[in-house]
């Protein structure tokens, strides 16, 4: 194949279904689309699509060119990735990624570092999806639970992040404090909605409480913060959220079985980087402070 700019318009009309949707990506008129996959279909003599009114289906030809164009796509994108990150000086951008429970703690420390590298562009990147730092998506990433196990990561012990029961000022003067394990029975609890979650205070709740206390239940840790913070019971926040809200009460303080390890997670290509193992001594001399 000598045009490469036809595979690139036949990949991006595949993934987005739509000429206009690849015209757009691609940042050309969608007059230039037609133009290229009329030529390349001519070219290689199948029909890569078939056009209808809601837009351009792959054939059977048309997946097999978007299987190789796919794995193209993703390794200029490792590469493009890893180059970005071998300069020996720090600047250019630096990309963290973490739970967004983390960016209460996580913010400030970039914003510093930034401070003293005023040239480098900090992307901070949260989110359920996993960002790869095999195909470049991110140099230092922060996980939480099992020790990460993917190929070609460098995996460092960080922290415990530690989650303890709190609930408002308001909440403890309607129903009392909490006194015990067995006082659980007594209020109401704000619990995970999943009961398969691998959260391991959510598995403690659903092992120690009553099912029937669980009066408001959540899908995500952000918004069983939000609804501690608005009265609807005792929950579960990490440490260092909670310390940042004075009108928040510890109903139990963390246990040993609450916690969640977190590991610093880099590719093993830009691991030893003047500019990851800078970020790497920086935010470990700082979370030194974090609440423990």
């Amino acid at each position: 194949m000598d045009n490469w700019d036809e595979v690139r318009t036949a990949y991006q009309v595949a993934r987005m279904g739509t000429v206009s949707g690849a015209a757009e990506v691609m940042g050309v008129h969608h007059a230039t689309v037609i133009r290229h996959i009329d030529a390349i279909e001519n070219r290689l003599g199948v029909k890569l699509f078939q056009r209808h009114a809601r837009g351009y289906t792959p054939t059977e030809a048309g997946q097999d060119l978007l299987r190789v164009a796919q794995t193209t796509d993703d390794q200029l994108n490792q590469l493009v990735g890893r180059l970005k990150g071998q300069g020996d000086d720090v600047s250019g951008e630096l990309v963290v990624t973490s739970l967004q429970g983390m960016a209460a703690v996580l913010v400030p420390v970039l914003a510093k570092y930034q401070k003293q590298h005023p040239d480098l562009v900090i992307r901070y990147l949260t989110g359920d999806r996993l960002f790869r730092l095999e195909y470049g998506e991110a140099h230092v990433a922060i996980r939480a639970g099992s020790v990460p196990d993917q190929p070609d990561n460098v995996v460092q012990p960080f922290q415990n992040q530690k989650f303890a029961l709190y609930a408002t000022q308001g909440y403890v003067d309607a129903h009392g404090p909490l006194k015990d394990v067995e006082d659980l029975a007594n209020h109401r609890l704000i619990a995970g909605d999943e009961e398969n979650s691998r959260a391991p205070f959510f598995r403690w709740l659903r092992d120690k409480a009553p099912k029937e206390n669980m009066m408001f239940r959540v899908s995500h840790t952000n918004a069983m913060q939000e609804a501690v913070m608005a009265g609807a019971g005792i929950g579960f926040m990490t440490c260092w959220e909670a310390d940042r809200m004075p009108d928040l009460v510890q109903m139990m303080p963390p246990q040993p079985e609450w916690h969640a390890p977190l590991w610093l997670v880099t590719h093993v290509d830009l691991h030893r980087t003047a500019k990851v193992q800078s970020f790497l001594t920086f935010l470990k001399a700082e979370a030194k402070s974090w609440a423990v």
